[in-house]
């Protein structure tokens, strides 16, 4: 997925850093993203869903307790 396409301007801060910083917790996801064709992302109530061939596999949000940052399903 070309990253370009997800409109970041709805995310939430803490979430964007966490993501796109070099150091941040998600940066990997957000390296895998770009990297793998059957991923796409949307960002929805400025938090990012993750979708893998078309099935919501996670979402991931900014600030919130640790126990619940990051949804598998």
């Amino acid at each position: 997925m070309n990253t370009a396409d997800i409109d970041t301007t709805n995310m939430c801060s803490h979430l964007r850093h966490k993501l796109m910083d070099a150091d941040g917790i998600y940066h990997p996801i957000w390296q895998t993203i770009q990297d793998d064709p059957e991923l796409t992302a949307v960002v929805r109530s400025r938090q990012l869903h993750i979708y893998r061939n078309g099935k919501k596999v996670l979402v991931l949000k900014g600030k919130t307790d640790h126990r619940s940052s990051g949804k598998i399903r």
